[in-house]
């Protein structure tokens, strides 16, 4: 009859939330709280020889620290282990088990050093530890490695070997193929685990389809509180407990597991939340380490189609989960040349607007409170009028200059009135269109103002392109400038919260690159702005 045991690796994988730092008072709580939930096995951390020791993280140097961090806990369940990355903790560092508040010891490894990681778990099982064989991203195992991985799991007969989901990737028929894989040539003495993530929502799922496999092997599946952990998280403990609760007549106390998420394990979440998104979520469709994902979101021309459309054509196989920055510096400098020529939409745009006076509208308190400044100007001069990032309703509009994907959506309803139907668009390279093509699409990059505060203001982005256009002449209304008193926009919710406390600072930068960089230019304000030399009893502030 197979023994089906949960492991809770809270201690250990939730420390990639917080760098490992839970206090002092957590870890006890945590573990005695555990203890409590009758789990079969605890792991109370890392052992990393490069960290020093730190009462307050659940990373330690040696095993004798561990002592010193839960020594005093009078309880413990029927196992306790720690983990060790391969590589990172010398032999020397390693107590004999018969001294050590240890039981087992997990290794982590990727396959390119499978030999001397398995070479490694051997000796951890001379000095008397349980030993398990953690095969990280398992996924990309093809099966001739795996079948090699396993003739080194024979030679060595460690306590388990376990599939470890790194990248969240599996659904369940993969992970049963690798299982079955496992199952049939692993020596049956061999207990087999599997550690899942939730990239793609199927940690509890594909931990279901795991314990639901008939064999009479034993076997380990991994969880914690709440799903703390790594990217996406893990699968949560109460989930995987209640499950076996239900259909393997086990006695875990979900109670207990309650408690501890709501006394310890919520303060993290709230600071620094874990689970499903749309980062993790890239990674996991493509197949790629996680840091593709965020090489290329720091491209601030690609939209998040571009990104997921770069991340697909990463090759080869090897590099897709082993990250090889170079590799997607070259794919992006090919996407720049071929998709990010934005030379003929300038063309187009000075075409448009050559010859004709031009009105740029903000989303300011001015454009209201002065409206019959605007209504003169508008009379007086019938401007080619461009808004930016909105659609005033008192003003027919012309152009739309679009700089971000959520006003793209606030506008939505605006765009699809009758009178709107004939507003061209122009964006820049991150914002993609829903139906029609936008007429003109800038690379965002260059735009940009990199050294500031507020990298993207989309009123400098703009002048930036009509200057590009050769336009040497334009007014502006509703670019208040900002103010330290009330809310800048007559729409607060397009406010950048840190404004307030900057508004100084960001209104003597607009100044100066209006006085320098556009000095060649004739700019008029039709509403009072602070970017004005002067101050004006009109202003919003007042």
């Amino acid at each position: 009859m197979r023994n089906i045991k949960i492991l809770d690796c809270t201690l250990r994988d939730g420390g990639y939330v917080n760098d490992w730092e839970f206090g002092h008072h957590n870890i006890c709580a945590i573990f005695e709280r555990l203890v409590e939930t009758n789990v079969d096995i605890i792991e109370i951390g890392f052992i990393d020889d490069r960290r020093p020791f730190d009462i307050n993280r659940s990373i330690i140097p040696d095993t004798k620290s561990i002592e010193a961090i839960y020594g005093n806990i009078k309880k413990r369940p029927p196992m306790v282990v720690g983990m060790i990355d391969y590589g990172t903790c010398a032999l020397e560092n390693i107590q004999p088990c018969s001294e050590s508040y240890i039981d087992g010891i997990r290794v982590i490894f990727k396959k390119h050093i499978m030999h001397e990681a398995m070479a490694y778990c051997a000796e951890l099982k001379k000095l008397g530890y349980k030993v398990c064989s953690q095969l990280v991203s398992i996924t990309s195992y093809s099966d001739e490695e795996l079948m090699e991985l396993i003739s080194l799991v024979n030679e060595v007969k460690p306590y388990a070997v376990s599939m470890v989901d790194t990248y969240g990737l599996l659904d369940p028929e993969w992970m049963l193929h690798y299982y079955d894989l496992l199952d049939e040539h692993v020596d049956k003495s061999v207990a087999i685990g599997f550690h899942a993530h939730n990239n793609f929502q199927l940690a509890y799922a594909n931990s279901r389809a795991f314990l639901n496999k008939e064999t009479d092997r034993d076997i380990i599946v991994d969880g914690t509180l709440f799903g703390m952990g790594k990217s996406a998280g893990n699968a949560p403990l109460e989930l995987v407990g209640m499950y076996m609760n239900q259909n393997y007549g086990k006695n875990y106390n979900i109670n207990q597991m309650l408690e501890g998420i709501d006394e310890s394990v919520m303060d993290f979440f709230k600071k620094t939340p874990w689970g499903y998104k749309t980062y993790f979520y890239l990674s996991a469709y493509n197949r790629v380490h996680p840091n593709y994902v965020s090489q290329m979101q720091g491209k601030p021309s690609l939209s998040i189609s571009d990104i997921n459309d770069l991340l697909g054509k990463i090759e080869p196989e090897d590099t897709k989960l082993l990250y090889d920055k170079a590799v997607a510096e070259e794919l992006y400098a090919e996407f720049e040349k071929t998709q990010l020529d934005d030379s003929k939409d300038y063309v187009k745009l000075e075409e448009a607007l050559k010859g004709r006076d031009i009105l740029l509208v903000g989303p300011g308190k001015n454009i209201q409170l002065q409206k019959n400044r605007v209504e003169k100007y508008l009379a007086d001069k019938e401007p080619v009028v461009i808004s930016i990032n909105y659609i005033p309703g008192a003003i027919d509009v012309d152009y739309v200059f679009i700089t971000k994907t959520n006003r793209y959506c606030d506008m939505s309803d605006d765009l699809l009135e009758i009178k709107n139907r004939d507003l061209k668009v122009i964006a820049t390279s991150n914002v993609t269109a829903r139906g029609d093509e936008f007429m003109c699409s800038f690379t965002r990059e260059k735009l940009l103002e990199k050294n500031e505060s507020i990298v993207d203001n989309s009123f400098l982005m703009l002048l930036k392109i009509l200057k590009e256009c050769g336009i040497k002449n334009l007014a502006c209304a509703g670019f208040d400038g900002y103010s330290d008193k009330e809310d800048n926009y007559f729409n607060p919710k397009m406010e950048y919260s840190f404004v307030k406390q900057e508004a100084r600072h960001l209104n003597n930068h607009i100044r100066e690159v209006l006085n320098e960089t556009y000095a060649d230019m004739d700019i008029e304000f039709v509403t009072y702005s602070h970017y004005m030399d002067v101050e004006d009893s009109h202003d919003a502030a007042f």
